[in-house]
């Protein structure tokens, strides 16, 4: 057993990290939590129309989720009793097809299952899981730099947010990041198993090679015209656009860019948002031409989500059964990103799925027979 008094350390502060923590909680085991961020959430942030956290904002990061195909997923939500509601879908969509021609409409078709999102934003359940966790095990601004193993322990060492070097031991460690984002930031002391350090390399990070726009309006003119708000696009910098509008009846649309990372560097964010207007009045009328705030956020840019190897997309994550970890750390480390589910890899359930799965390990381990 670990000299620390928290026995279990988490490194990840999303939905992941956050669920991991809850479980291992409700099991009497004390933990200790270390997020890089100042903030708590990882990909998932929801902010108002200036950029700024809000528990009313748009979803930059997940937004989707469908709980009678994700049900664990949904049971968390509707444990904390969090409010759904679907995805608006309703009237035409839009196609645009060629640089020079018009956009056309099409009649649009109801998703089934459909599309859910949380009122509030994901970030509401960010929220409702770290205000079920004690306070004092979380820490802000800990970035982990390494790992050692120490006998039956492992030193974890992260550098805090004032910038000092930190070394914390315990018995267990749970990863809740994405595997490529841990092979690239956290030095083994042994080296992980070349086997298992090529196998996280290779595994896409879910959102890290997109980036997402969105532009707020006053009201939902689109609707107004009996348009869904969703649109396809072979002409871009939009690719794929929907409707925003939040449950609190603030307007928006957003798209994903379908600009490399590389060339969204080179182009600028200032270029790619008023390419992104004009696109967006060119397919839903002048009145999108003016909106009240643009919102932009390039995810291969983030340093505590992407990697060099992120840069091209190369898929979605895919379910695998194959263990994690090599022998030799096996019995110390677990990962629990989302990339790493065995059901919905790359998803907010999938984070969950992850994390569940790690703490049913953590508590098998550490819970003492009663």
């Amino acid at each position: 057993m670990s000299n620390s008094d928290r026995p279990v350390i988490i490194v990840g502060g999303g939905v992941a990290g956050l669920t991991a923590a809850l479980r291992i909680h409700r099991a009497g085991i004390a933990f200790r939590l270390l997020e890089a961020r100042s903030r708590l959430g990882g990909r998932v942030w929801s902010v108002d129309e200036t950029g700024n956290a809000s528990h009313d904002g748009f979803d930059l990061g997940p937004s989707w989720f469908w709980p009678e195909m994700q049900p664990a997923f949904g049971r968390l939500i509707d444990d904390f009793g969090l409010t759904r509601f679907a995805q608006h879908d309703e009237g035409d969509v839009v196609l645009q097809r060629m640089p020079n021609g018009p956009p056309q409409r099409y009649g649009g078709l109801t998703q089934a299952p459909p599309s859910m999102r949380l009122a509030g934003g994901t970030a509401s359940v960010v929220s409702a899981l770290s205000d079920a966790l004690p306070g004092g095990g979380i820490e802000l601004g800990a970035r982990a730099t390494g790992a050692r193993l120490d006998g039956e322990d492992v030193e974890l060492s992260f550098v805090d947010a004032a910038g000092a070097v930190q070394i914390c031991r315990a018995a267990l460690v749970v990863f809740a990041l994405p595997p490529r984002l841990l092979e690239a930031t956290v030095a083994f002391s042994p080296a992980i198993d070349p086997a298992s350090a090529s196998r996280w390399r290779a595994t896409p990070t879910w959102m890290a090679p997109h980036a997402k726009f969105f532009a707020v309006y006053d009201r939902p003119f689109w609707r107004e015209q009996g348009l869904s708000g969703t649109a396809q696009s072979m002409v871009g910098p939009l690719v794929e656009i929907h409707d925003a509008t939040i449950a609190s009846g603030k307007a928006a649309l957003f798209g994903f860019l379908g600009i490399s990372a590389e060339d969204r560097i080179a182009v600028g964010e200032s270029a790619i948002v008023s390419a992104c207007v004009r696109q967006l009045a060119n397919l839903f009328g002048p009145e999108a031409a003016k909106p009240r705030a643009t919102l932009f956020k390039d995810w291969a840019a983030d340093p505590l989500t992407a990697t060099g190897g992120d840069r091209i997309a190369t898929g979605h994550p895919m379910s695998d059964r194959r263990p994690w970890v090599g022998q030799e750390w096996r019995d110390h480390v677990v990962l629990a990103g989302s990339e790493t589910s065995v059901r919905d890899p790359g998803y907010l359930a999938g984070a969950v799925d992850a994390a569940e799965r790690a703490a049913a390990f953590v508590i098998s381990r550490l819970q003492k027979p009663a």
